[in-house]
């Protein structure tokens, strides 16, 4: 039995959601003190934190966090929080983490883009890991996207160098989409998105209802279309509340989430890695509304365009039409979907590629 410190992004239920699932499988033969922040703790702590759960404990660590000003994400001040964070955190919560890796004598590390457990695993000597969805902006040819984007991803691949720092390491890039992989990043190992067992175990059909994952600042134009689509829709994300129309609110509830993304005819929501591929996974036709400033799920969105599984428009300039529009091609979608059904789980591979880590002589590090 081997120890594994794994720490995560605290920013939404991707990461934390990627982490579960792997944890799941490896507690089995593994012992594994996670360290996660923010929306990553609070999902995490509803398995790991009410219940002692054998070979896995949970701490809660400072973390970066997204800052927003009028409900939109501002890319200028999270930024600057950032570059405080680096300055006024980091050295004390690497310090932290060099004392307990001494304490406890992992055997690996592994980092879902978090950026303290790398170094201090290097400053130890520890064999580290990254297992995220970030390595796309660095190590994927992404010629076939709109020129901001592409700009915007090599700009974000210096802040995935920051994060990791240079030197070699085993890094696993889990993706719904599996463009080519550029010059001098061939031994990135890609995988699909990490699917649960509840995904795996949940059998697809088709009734006549859309599912919905929305964020609380989304617009209002959003909800005011969904309710005059024509079709009943049940929305996660903004509470439990009384029903508007055809519209339903639901509390987060993971496995009634979960058997209603199995149900659905379609799902509309933004264009997070980890829902689109499950999703997908279920051969579900998806409708992407990222936010304006939320380019990495603009990336996400145009490769789900790319596929023929759906589309896509910012959250800002979403109308009617494009809606239905969307409607209109459910069917084209479905069909287009047929080669991915039930072939997108990367859980396998990652698992192995853990598995190689910590046999490193198996392994092939990437360098950056």
């Amino acid at each position: 039995m081997a120890k594994i410190f794994y720490s995560m992004a605290g920013e939404g239920r991707g990461h934390a959601v990627r982490v579960l699932t792997l944890v799941e499988h490896l507690r089995l033969e593994h012992e594994l003190v996670l360290f996660a922040s923010g929306d990553a703790y609070d999902f995490l702590v509803k398995t790991y934190g009410t219940t002692q759960v054998e070979n896995v404990r949970l701490l809660r660590v400072s973390g970066l966090q997204f800052r927003y000003t009028g409900g939109k994400l501002d890319l200028f001040k999270s930024t600057a929080g950032a570059m405080t964070f680096a300055r006024r955190e980091l050295p004390a919560l690497v310090d932290a983490l060099l004392r307990r890796i001494d304490a406890e004598q992992p055997d690996l590390a592994i980092s879902d883009f978090e950026p303290t457990l790398p170094r201090a695993a290097r400053m130890s000597g520890l064999p580290w890991m990254s297992i995220d969805h970030q390595h796309v902006l660095m190590a994927y040819d992404l010629s076939s996207l709109p020129f901001l984007l592409r700009r915007y991803a090599w700009w974000m691949s210096w802040a995935v160098r920051w994060y990791y720092g240079w030197g070699e390491y085993t890094a696993v890039a889990s993706s719904f989409y599996t463009p080519p992989l550029k010059r001098g990043f061939e031994n990135v190992r890609q995988v699909g998105p990490m699917l649960r067992p509840e995904i795996i175990l949940t059998e697809p059909s088709t009734n006549k209802f859309l599912l919905s994952y929305l964020r609380s600042n989304t617009p209002p134009e959003v909800i005011n279309v969904l309710a005059n689509c024509g079709w009943p829709v049940r929305i996660y994300g903004l509470g439990e509340k009384p029903s508007v129309g055809q519209l339903s609110f639901h509390a987060i509830d993971e496995h009634r989430f979960v058997e209603d993304l199995a149900a659905c005819a379609g799902l509309f929501s933004a264009a997070g890695n980890q829902l689109l591929g499950e999703a997908l996974y279920y051969g579900k036709p998806v409708f992407a509304i990222p936010e304006e400033m939320h380019h990495e799920q603009q990336i996400n969105a145009c490769f789900l365009r790319q596929m023929g599984a759906g589309d896509w428009v910012t959250a800002e300039k979403f109308r009617s039409q494009h809606f239905y529009q969307f409607l209109s091609r459910l069917e084209e979608f479905r069909e287009n979907l047929l080669p991915v059904k039930g072939n997108l789980n990367g859980t396998p591979n990652a698992l192995a590629a853990i598995e190689e880590a910590l046999h490193p002589n198996q392994s092939q590090p990437v360098s950056v």
